[in-house]
């Protein structure tokens, strides 16, 4: 890597060719923390000859503290926003159609493949989090702005509670507004 004498700081986009892209979670003195799209977080050496930059951020000659965890978390979700977890349907719904059936019987009901449906269910509950994250993140938006669209989306999760009966896992539900009573 181009940088030897200065850390790369959290927030950088590396790609290493055994455990492939990722981003620098932590600094420590002789290390990275990185996490990797699909290894996970590893720790890896800072003179690995296997890392290569891609879009550096944070700089420093400083390895920085863990008080930086949380905002560099954030920065992370914000960059790789367009990455998808693999969220699993249901098994009962796999190779499953859904039907729209008109109230006139005698029309053709409209069959759709539940996978498809699920992965567009997806797509939209993905999109969600990304405009959450946007919102959160907005440095014109004052804090009552932030709460205010922040509502907005919790009511849009809460009215899409219905197709979690979809999901296998139950940790990938739509949650929408608590009661007090929770």
């Amino acid at each position: 890597m181009e940088t030897e004498q200065l850390n790369l700081g959290i927030g950088t986009r590396l790609q290493h060719t055994q455990y492939g892209p990722g981003v620098i979670v932590g600094v420590r003195y002789a290390s990275y923390l990185i996490s990797f799209i699909n290894h996970g977080i590893r720790e890896v050496d800072k003179t690995d000859n296997h890392l290569d930059e891609i879009i550096a951020e944070n700089v420093t000659a400083e390895v920085e503290t863990v008080s930086e965890v949380e905002r560099s978390l954030l920065k992370i979700l914000r960059q790789w926003g367009g990455m998808q977890e693999t969220v699993p349907l249901g098994e009962k719904w796999i190779g499953g159609t859904l039907a729209l059936q008109t109230a006139d019987k005698s029309l053709k009901p409209k069959e759709i493949p539940i996978d498809d449906f699920f992965h567009k269910i997806v797509m939209l509950r993905d999109r969600l989090r990304v405009l959450e994250q946007n919102i959160n993140s907005h440095k014109k938006l004052n804090d009552e702005d932030k709460v205010n669209l922040q509502q907005y989306i919790t009511r849009c999760y809460g009215s899409l509670t219905t197709f979690n009966v979809l999901f296998k896992n139950k940790e990938q539900w739509f949650v929408g507004e608590k009661s007090s009573s929770e």
